[in-house]
């Protein structure tokens, strides 16, 4: 496994549309673990392949709920809303607040292949939303209300 460099806003990979997965192999594994170590290491709550340079439709999330992969995930449903703050690896030093749904669902495939159907509400779904949105190329900050410098005072 590898630590990945966090592409930073500004880098036009960012805003890029990400293609389907069509191989289900040792690379896709690989990128995965890759993926889930510098998640951790960032201490982040999700990471998208575009944030590291790679334009497939994959993120990872990591919540109470537990780790996640999602590969060629499908938005199937919303519900509700939240409105809180976020931050994002690729938006260093900066906080803004974002409206998002309170519960998903959502279809995806795992590194296998197997298509597998997930709800997630609250932080979960937030996290699901940003990660998701990063692979059409669109950053929070675009959404965001009072986006601030991290240092900020509340």
């Amino acid at each position: 496994m590898a630590l990945l460099q966090i592409l930073q806003v500004g880098d036009e990979r960012l805003r890029q549309i990400s293609q389907p997965v069509t191989s289900f192999d040792l690379n896709l594994s690989n990128l995965l673990n890759d993926m889930k170590e510098t998640l951790i290491k960032a201490k982040g709550a999700g990471l998208a392949a575009p944030q590291v340079g790679v334009l497939s439709r994959v993120f990872v999330v990591n919540v109470e709920e537990g780790y996640f992969e999602f590969i060629n995930p499908v938005i199937l449903g919303v519900s509700g809303s939240q409105y809180g703050v976020e931050g994002c690896l690729s938006v260093k030093g900066k906080w803004g607040d974002v409206k998002r749904p309170k519960k998903v669902t959502v279809k995806a495939q795992d590194r296998f292949g197997k298509w597998f159907k997930i709800v997630a509400k609250d932080f979960f779904a937030k996290a699901i939303c940003h990660e998701y949105d990063h692979l059409d190329g669109k950053l929070y900050i675009d959404i965001a209300d009072n986006l601030r410098d991290e240092d900020a005072e509340e």
